[in-house]
């Protein structure tokens, strides 16, 4: 064939390969809420388009009861994630201020308090650990990190099981200390940094790092027991992820949004469920999601990209989704699973179908300029009324029954955490102190 028709034959070819006018790039799906729209006029595609964000009230004037059964704070709570309702009803009177280091860019992580007995357990700025009585006494302080090390500014995840604190931080190392006299036991390091919060079970524990790999590690000596490898991202997201047990399984999310189950005894990976389309994947970095939750039979989590779901943990599939936009820890009462929105909009929803019960606005105190910029940053509920941390420095006091704001109290100017009831107090972290309220 000689050259000429040769290249005759290729334009013929490709000119009649045309994809069309109105190409259908991806499927559509009703579980990711995902849509192709093409603008003919403009030529544009507009390959993401999901649900429009709830703004608006329902139900707002719907009371609502729940019974006076509350719960506690044993390793069932831990394990679960569900704060649930806690039998706490105080006039917020400021009781006690437990003061450290200013933590540089506190307001892009999460730590958190551990509590052994009534004392606090905290971490602060370049890796240093705590430990206060519940009179505010400085009982020790340590710091295991060496010079260059601190300048990296250690972020570091904590949780002990009464005898042993076990910490892991984001520049890859993990180690164990006596919780009662911050003595190291041991220390290893990691291929990669940590990025999640940190599960007991027995004699051993399991993190996430930021390769999204789930590790197992011995409490004994920290040797690595078995590992489960997830699809990794690019681009490290600073929110953290989350684990729950349940009997003798581990459930946990990755950075992507892919949810997974593995049997905590030999590492065997029992299923795993993809929550994002795979066309999001290298824009991982701007997904947040919220804590997982579980009731033992259901798992509950939501995120930043309008969904909230529910997932059965024997099957791994979808019970339900609904639209909400939310990277907070849910909590579950009863049959109502309760969040908060980025909008500030506090959800009641029905835990077996999906269904929003009720809708109210919360930051409907605050002038109407201050609302673009304000956000939720956590929330917990007591007896009555529920407790909402913002970004301001501002915590937000919510009637239960009625989801209407009570009152605002000032706590700093700056982001403060989600509040914790302990030992009939509530503790919130600001970023140089954690205040006690009683």
């Amino acid at each position: 064939m000689n050259r000429s028709l040769y290249f005759l034959l290729i334009i013929i070819f490709l000119s009649g390969c045309s994809l069309g006018e109105n190409p259908k790039l991806w499927p559509t799906s009703k579980k990711i809420n995902q849509d192709i729209n093409i603008n003919k006029e403009k030529k544009t595609q507009e390959i993401f388009s999901k649900e429009n964000i709830i703004n608006e009230e329902f139900n707002a004037n719907l009371k609502i009861k729940i019974n006076d059964n509350f719960d506690t704070k044993d390793s069932a709570y831990i394990n679960s994630n569900n704060n649930g309702r806690v039998n706490f009803n105080g006039e917020l009177e400021r009781v006690s201020r437990y003061k450290f280091s200013k933590i540089k860019n506190f307001y892009q992580y999460e730590p958190e308090i551990t509590f052994d007995n009534k004392d606090i357990i905290f971490s602060e700025n370049k890796g240093s650990i705590l430990r206060f009585n519940e009179n505010s006494k400085l009982m020790w302080k340590k710091n295991y990190y060496s010079k260059t090390e601190k300048k990296l500014n250690p972020i570091l995840q904590l949780a002990n099981n009464g005898r042993f604190l076990i910490v892991t931080d984001n520049i890859a190392k993990l180690y164990m200390l006596d919780v009662l006299t911050g003595d190291l036991i041991w220390s290893k390091n990691n291929l990669a940094p940590f990025n999640s919060q940190i599960k007991i079970y027995k004699d051993k524990f399991l993190t996430v790092d930021f390769s999204n790999t789930l590790r197992c590690f011995s409490i004994k000596n920290g040797n690595e027991l078995w590992n489960i490898k997830t699809q990794s991202s690019l681009i490290r997201s600073q929110k953290k992820l989350s684990l729950v047990i349940v009997k003798d399984k581990v459930f946990f999310n990755n950075s992507i949004g892919d949810i997974t189950a593995v049997d905590l005894n030999n590492g065997e990976l029992l299923w795993q469920l993809p929550t994002q389309s795979s066309l999001i994947y290298d824009s991982a970095f701007s997904l947040e999601t919220s804590d997982l939750i579980t009731d033992n039979k259901t798992l509950f989590f939501s995120n930043n990209k309008n969904q909230f779901f529910s997932i059965d943990i024997d099957t791994g599939s979808f019970n339900w989704e609904t639209t909400i936009n939310s990277s907070l820890r849910p909590t579950l009462v009863e049959n109502i699973l309760f969040t908060v929105s980025s909008e500030g909009y506090l959800f009641l929803v029905d835990k077996n179908k999906g269904n929003i019960i009720r809708t109210t606005f919360l930051f409907d105190k605050f002038k109407e300029k201050k609302r673009k910029s304000l956000k939720p940053t956590g929330f917990t509920l007591g007896s009555e009324k529920i407790y909402l941390s913002t970004s301001s420095g501002r915590l937000l006091v919510v009637d239960i029954a009625t989801g209407k704001t009570i009152s605002v109290l000032k706590i700093d100017n700056e982001k403060i955490l989600r509040p914790v009831i302990s030992s009939e107090n509530l503790f919130i972290v600001k970023n140089n102190a954690i205040v006690k309220f009683n």
